[in-house]
């Protein structure tokens, strides 16, 4: 009996290394990773460059105290501010801590300007923000509220992605907006440019502030650095984590001057945040992602496999209903229950994730190359073939 809590549904599986897109058992079983620890592995597993950074940092210093100056945080972020619209950070471990941090900024910016009723954020149904007690409390799902008591006061949810709506949905106490750009956990549900362009408009003229998860979204995944950039907005606050270590605990909380301004010292703190290997392994990451081609590369892999997707579904319509999602971020929703399209892919050793609305994402490193592509179509063709046969009447 494990002493583990019982809080993950875990497949058998455990795995002993990992190289490039593929993870290996510890008996030399080889599987396809179009997970990527759920859009962390950004740039695959054990990429030879975050391996010496973390190496070479390991033999010098782990841990200081924020109480001291940590030169390569303070590196880390200039370049993010210098590829993004911040400029101001906070360093985090999790997605969930930026996204938490990102709540306090909103309302510690109106309380310091004067308006401490504005506290509350619209945000909007079938979001996921994480699973502390005010992330929780943002992403709104009973699934995640039941048993913990009253939810976290604050949040006003929107069921649709239509402005009217939030327009009625700002009120007086009315912080700002939170949204993620692609909702992943809800089902790899798109939200348009057009929307985002109507949120940072209404942002503007009511006073608030737009807020962006981006923490599956972010750091290449759909072919930008931030996918807000599609759409060509900018936000005030902006979470971001998962690929930022590309597999070691970052996260961070990326602001204008105007909110970061509010944060003064001993308003927000983390004991682990930012430290030396993190920022070692942040920056590592970052000198990989913002390489000239690098971002093309993600967009035309993401092409290759949305084609592979889209022949597919005109193949199993019957098993796949519709290809959703941007870049490399991208999900199948399906027919049949989304498990077992997961368990038929592990059967052929190719690892995926289930998302909301009976969804599976599909979240391949952004080194990908053609023939992994060309490999995962040919696992999703055996899957959905052997998914048939089983469901074909007598």
């Amino acid at each position: 009996m494990s002493a583990l809590l019982p809080t993950y549904a875990r497949s058998e599986l455990s795995f002993a290394r990992g190289e490039g897109a593929f993870l290996y058992t510890a008996s030399g079983e080889r599987y396809l990773d179009f997970s990527s620890g759920i859009a962390v592995t950004a740039l695959g597993h054990a990429h030879p460059h975050l391996v010496a950074a973390l190496t070479e940092q390991a033999k010098k210093l782990w841990h200081v105290s924020n109480l001291h100056r940590i030169p390569e945080q303070e590196r880390l972020a200039m370049r993010l501010c210098a590829a993004s619209f911040a400029d101001r950070v906070f360093f985090a471990n999790s997605g969930a801590e930026a996204v938490e941090c990102s709540i306090k900024a909103a309302r510690r910016y109106h309380f310091k300007n004067g308006a401490p009723e504005r506290y509350r954020l619209v945000t909007f149904e079938g979001a996921f923000h994480g699973r502390t007690l005010a992330t929780i409390a943002a992403g709104g799902q009973a699934k995640h509220l039941e048993g913990f008591g009253p939810p976290v006061e604050g949040f006003d949810q929107v069921a649709a992605l239509d402005i009217g709506a939030v327009e009625k949905a700002v009120g007086d106490e009315t912080a700002g907006i939170l949204i993620e750009p692609i909702m992943g956990e809800g089902g790899m549900r798109e939200v348009s440019w057009r929307f985002l362009q109507d949120l940072r408009s209404l942002a503007d003229e009511r006073g608030i502030l737009l807020l962006l998860d981006e923490v599956q979204t972010g750091m290449g995944r759909t072919g930008k650095l931030f996918a807000h950039e599609w759409a060509g907005i900018t936000p005030d606050i902006m979470a971001t984590a998962k690929g930022l270590g590309g597999g070691f605990p970052v996260g961070a909380c990326l602001t204008t001057e105007a909110v970061g301004s509010a944060m003064t010292a001993g308003s927000h703190g983390s004991t682990f945040g930012g430290n030396p290997l993190a920022m070692a392994v942040g920056n590592a990451v970052l000198d990989v992602v913002l390489e000239d081609g690098f971002l093309d590369h993600v967009s035309q892999m993401s092409l290759r496999l949305k084609q592979r997707l889209a022949a597919l579904k005109d193949e199993h319509g019957d098993i796949v209903e519709e290809v959703r999602g941007q870049g490399l971020m991208l999900g199948l929703k399906c027919k049949l229950p989304n498990q077992k399209l997961v368990e038929a892919l592990r059967a052929e050793k190719m690892l995926t994730v289930q998302a909301g609305d009976n969804v599976v994402r599909l979240l391949p490193p952004l080194i990908v190359g053609e023939a992994e592509i060309e490999l995962a179509a040919e696992k999703l063709e055996a899957a959905c073939a052997a998914l048939a046969k089983v469901s074909a009447p007598a």
